[in-house]
Parts: structure tokens; sequence; C-alpha cells
């Protein structure tokens, strides 16, 4: 859930602990508003929010699920939520990207190393 909230020592069948909301608009306070105004147990909340255009399964299934969006212009962009951390983005650097890269929908090398450059602005 970010910001160093531990809910380990919580049942993940009972009730989502008191947990502030100061972050409007926030991943985060949207899950606390979400589980408190559902009535949610963590675990709930956990598949609540899983189950939404969830991806499983191997980097090709991955994929071609992003190729799948992509091409039908469901979608222009990605925002990855990762199961486990830390080893989740690492995962998707180390086998999705690859796949992606194989498939051309990805590039392998930029124009310069700084964003301004990958998008061709000049320097200030």
């Amino acid at each position: 859930m970010g910001d160093d909230i531990d809910l380990s020592n919580h049942d993940v069948d009972g009730p989502l602990p008191d947990i502030p909301i100061g972050n409007k608009g926030s991943r985060r306070d949207f899950a606390v508003a979400l589980a408190k105004e559902k009535h949610l147990s963590i675990r709930q909340l956990y598949l609540h929010l899983s189950a939404r255009n969830a991806i499983v399964g191997t980097a090709e299934d991955i994929a071609d699920r992003f190729e799948e969006w992509y091409d039908s212009e469901a979608a222009d962009g990605f925002n990855l939520f990762f199961t486990h951390d830390p080893g989740g983005i690492e995962d998707f650097v180390e086998l999705v990207i690859p796949e992606l890269q194989k498939r051309g929908r990805f590039k392998t090398k930029y124009s310069g190393n700084t964003l301004r450059s990958h998008f061709g602005f000049s320097v200030p």
C-alpha cells in the first residue's frame, strides 16, 4: 500500500486498519476509501484491486495483452503495479521488456541520455 504501512500483523480477513488519508487522488487513498465504503476485508480489497485488468502469466502472455490493448486503441500507455517488492519491477524489466523489444514494441536504443533528448527537445 506504500508509505511503509505494514499490514503483516493484521488478519487478512479482517478490516483494513485505520490508515490516514491525505494525498487526494493517490492510489493508496483510493484503496483505503474503497475498503471503508464497501466494508472490505484486507483480502477482499486485494482481490478487488488486483482483478481489475490484472495480467497474470508468462512474459509472452503479458506482451500479448499489451499488444492487444494498444492495437485496439484501448490504451496508449500503461500504469504498472507489481505483486511483490522487491523484485516485481526487475522481473518485468528482465522478462517482459525483452519480449516487447523482440516484437518491435519497445525501444532498444535511445537518441540521447535525457528525457528531453528522447523527445527531441533542445536544452533551454
